[in-house]
């Protein structure tokens, strides 16, 4: 009686530990992601940046809105994909001004 509850409990806490690990790799592929998109990276790269860094099968979305960009990951998590269990990791960064230098390299 003993062992198949200990099996359940080992399942249980090897699933939460992949439920935790998926969570920090959404927070990183959307601090990525809106890295790139506050450089004003193409939208194409900003999406691969945060692909690469993101679990796999994540949808990403990218947003922009009045100085700011917006970059949401949602994954499920790794195991029991049938759950209705979603993890969701939203990065919001200022997006950085192209500076273009006039008379540079002149010697006005």
């Amino acid at each position: 009686m003993v062992l198949p509850v200990l099996v359940l409990v080992m399942a249980a806490l090897v699933w939460g530990l992949m439920a935790v690990a998926a969570q920090i790799k959404c927070v990183d592929a959307a601090r990525a992601g809106a890295r790139a998109a506050a450089r004003q990276d193409p939208p194409d790269a900003v999406v691969e940046v945060t692909r690469e860094a993101a679990p796999a099968g994540a949808r990403i979305t990218v947003g922009r809105d009045a100085g700011q960009v917006r970059v949401t990951v949602v994954a499920r998590v790794p195991m029991l994909r049938a759950l209705p269990f979603e993890l969701r990791e939203e990065a919001v960064a200022a997006a950085e001004e192209a500076v273009v230098a006039a008379g540079v390299g002149r010697g006005t």
